[in-house]
């Protein structure tokens, strides 16, 4: 890979952390850490949040944009 492609990829990766910045803002991200199968224990001394859900969608995203990403740099 040139350091061209790797410009492109870097300026991607910004653009997305933009878009995601603005959905964080205007609240549309709200749903996100609150989804069924995160584990949220609440006592009087102590809090324990597990995202178990949220760190699943995590990762099936990041897999879904390597793979997309791959395909588009190194073609079928």
């Amino acid at each position: 890979m040139d350091s061209r492609s790797i410009g492109w990829v870097v300026i991607g990766l910004g653009i997305a952390a933009i878009l995601v910045g603005l959905l964080m803002l205007s609240g549309g991200l709200q749903w996100f850490g609150r989804l069924p199968g995160d584990l949220r224990i609440e006592g009087q001394h102590a809090r324990i949040y597990v995202p178990i859900t949220s760190m699943i969608v995590v990762s099936l995203v990041l897999s879904l944009l390597g793979y997309l990403l791959r395909r588009l740099l190194h073609g079928p």
